[in-house]
């Protein structure tokens, strides 16, 4: 077991493991890369440590200034980690409407978290364009009032970099380089858009496939006023991301909350992967990639973060509880 100096050295190289029960009903084979085995049990945490060191780099960011950002959770929550360690103070801002668990965790790794109320007609553990439009204006007010460096993971380069540099090569180091397509889930856009920069730099045969949740496609159909979804951490940002191109990707896929859920909910029972929504849709569209242009493929895709996320939310029960 190798010694590290601090949690951060932590962060990254997370397991591949191949589904193999799944894979068996299918013509492919699946393979789930754990990123919830991350320190802050998600894939967000490598995106949080490159966008602090490289503000340190540039001096953007100064000895013990505060930093924020908004967040469904999981960036907050690898910001949460890295800013403890380094001495930062950190504010996360985030809608009422994501789950209780991950402002709960936010606080109890030293976070400040401030909680904005969803937009009249919003759904309850849904959050819509509305409500991150509200987060947003919330975070700038904020950001002006302390002084805060932003953490912008919707512009910052270092969180492509991070999964270019080390996602993309991890996954062909564990394949042997034997992987036909790659498919995840869009949030800010980052991970994919790292693996997809990758995979055109050095000229691999390898398919990447952007997942959306159903209603709310900003990239596949250019919805610009989505639909309220449960997935969280993705489906209400804007069509255009900067750090994702659309042209690398080879496909785009729709996946339903209903889909999502039963999918995750299939994971936990048949591989033991206990992983959140988004890890849901990602199994959901890479299954449906199998049973159709992708069928006899090795596909991989993120487990992008913990399913004890959710725990009061409907992805493990029919009877979520709300709270603030």
């Amino acid at each position: 077991m190798t010694l590290h100096r601090s949690i951060l050295g932590t962060i990254g190289d997370t397991p591949l493991v191949h589904l193999g029960t799944l894979s068996a009903r299918l013509e492919g084979d699946l393979y789930a890369k754990l990123e919830y085995l991350n320190p802050g049990y998600s894939k967000k945490d490598r995106a949080a440590l490159a966008i602090i060191e490289a503000a340190e780099q540039d001096g953007s960011l100064q000895p013990g200034q505060p930093v924020i950002e908004l967040t469904s959770g999981n960036m907050g929550t690898g910001l949460s980690i890295v800013c403890a360690q380094k001495g930062y103070p950190f504010i996360a801002v985030m809608s009422r409407g994501n789950s209780v668990e991950r402002a709960n965790m936010m606080r109890a790794l030293g976070a400040e978290v401030v909680l904005v109320e969803q937009a009249p007609g919003s759904v309850v553990g849904q959050v819509s364009g509305e409500d991150l439009a509200r987060v947003e204006a919330r975070t700038l007010e904020l950001c002006r009032e302390r002084g805060a460096y932003r953490a912008d993971q919707f512009l910052s380069e270092a969180c492509a970099r991070a999964h270019y540099e080390n996602t993309m090569p991890e996954l062909l180091r564990d394949l042997d380089g034997k992987l036909d397509a790659v498919c995840d889930f869009v949030g800010s856009g980052s991970s994919l858009g790292g693996i997809a920069r990758y995979v055109r730099d050095h000229g691999l045969n390898i398919r990447c496939y952007a997942v959306e949740p159903a209603g709310a496609e900003a990239l596949g159909r250019q919805v610009t006023s989505p639909e309220s979804h449960p997935i969280q951490g993705g489906g209400y940002s804007m069509p255009e991301l900067e750090l994702l191109d659309p042209a690398l990707l080879h496909g785009f896929l729709s996946i339903t909350g209903e889909e999502s859920i039963q999918a995750a909910r299939e994971l936990a029972r048949t591989e033991g992967v206990f992983a959140g929504f988004s890890c849901g849709a990602n199994l959901a569209a890479a299954t449906r990639l199998l049973q159709s242009e992708e069928r006899g493929s090795r596909i991989a895709f993120l487990a992008c973060d913990s399913g004890l996320k959710y725990l009061s939310t409907n992805l493990w029960s029919d009877t979520p509880q709300h709270e603030g």
